[in-house]
């Protein structure tokens, strides 16, 4: 069960990075988690590492791309933008949470 619990924790912080970026632009890993405190209510803190590997993960796969910059701070960050491939994968794990929202809707007995 654990690994099961792992896989969907996995694919649910991708989502919301990916459609973070698609939402906001380029980020780097500090301004991703903000925005993602900020979107929850402050219900969500991610830690450095929760959130890093993520962002290794999701870059090795091809879903988004790191740039090294300057942040508004002047330090130097690396800033993460949308692939082609980020973006098909978005709309295909958007597609999995809104039927899968539907199917706990019905089984809660809610609309959809």
């Amino acid at each position: 069960m654990p690994t099961d619990r792992m896989a969907v924790l996995q694919g649910t912080l991708d989502l919301m990075v990916l459609r973070t970026l698609q939402a906001m632009g380029p980020m780097h890993a500090y301004a991703i988690a903000r925005r993602l405190q900020q979107v929850s209510g402050d219900a969500m803190r991610l830690n450095q590492g929760t959130l890093y590997p993520a962002l290794v993960r999701m870059e090795q796969r091809g879903y988004i791309q790191g740039e090294w910059r300057r942040s508004e701070a002047n330090h130097e960050a690396r800033f993460y933008s949308l692939t082609r491939g980020g973006r098909r994968q978005l709309a295909a794990e958007t597609g999995r949470w809104h039927q899968l929202a539907g199917v706990m809707a019905r089984l809660l007995g809610e609309e959809a």
